[in-house]
C-alpha cells in the first residue's frame, strides 16, 4: 500500500507541473489560477480534475494530438514562425517593399518628433 501514496505523489507532481507550463489560452473551464489552486490544495481530486476536465485539448507540454503547449508548422517548436498565409513570409514583393518604406519613413517622423521635444524641453 506504501505505493499507493508514491503514485498519488508522482500524478501530484506531474499535473502541477503540467497546470504551471498550460498555456492560458488553452486551459477549460476555470482559469489557470484556480486549476493550480485546485491541485495544489486537493491533490488527487485536484490532479483528477486536471487532467479529466481542465487540461488543454492538444495534451500540453507532454504531447497528444496537438503536438503539445505550442502549434506546430514542421519542425518548428517556436510559434512566431508559423507558416500562416499573410505572415512571415511576403506575398507581394511591391507590397513588402512599400511596407518597409512607410516602417521607415514612420520611424524617421517618431525621430524627428523626439528631437524636436527634446529641443523644446531644453530650451533651446
Amino acid at each position: 500500500m506504501p505505493y499507493v501514496g508514491l503514485l498519488v505523489m508522482l500524478l501530484w507532481v506531474f499535473c502541477l507541473i503540467d497546470v504551471i507550463t498550460a498555456d492560458d489560452g488553452g486551459v477549460r473551464y476555470l482559469p489557470k489560477i484556480v486549476w493550480l489552486l485546485l491541485v495544489v490544495f486537493l491533490p488527487l481530486a485536484g490532479s483528477l480534475a486536471w487532467l479529466f476536465a481542465g487540461r488543454p485539448v492538444g495534451g500540453g507540454i507532454w504531447g497528444g494530438p496537438g503536438g503539445g503547449g505550442y502549434r506546430r508548422a514542421g519542425n518548428s517548436t517556436f510559434p512566431e514562425y508559423e507558416t500562416r498565409p499573410g505572415r512571415q513570409a511576403a506575398q507581394n514583393p511591391e507590397a513588402d517593399a512599400e511596407f518597409l518604406r512607410r516602417c521607415r519613413e514612420r520611424a524617421e517622423e517618431q525621430r524627428q518628433l523626439e528631437r524636436e521635444r527634446r529641443k523644446r524641453d531644453l530650451g533651446f
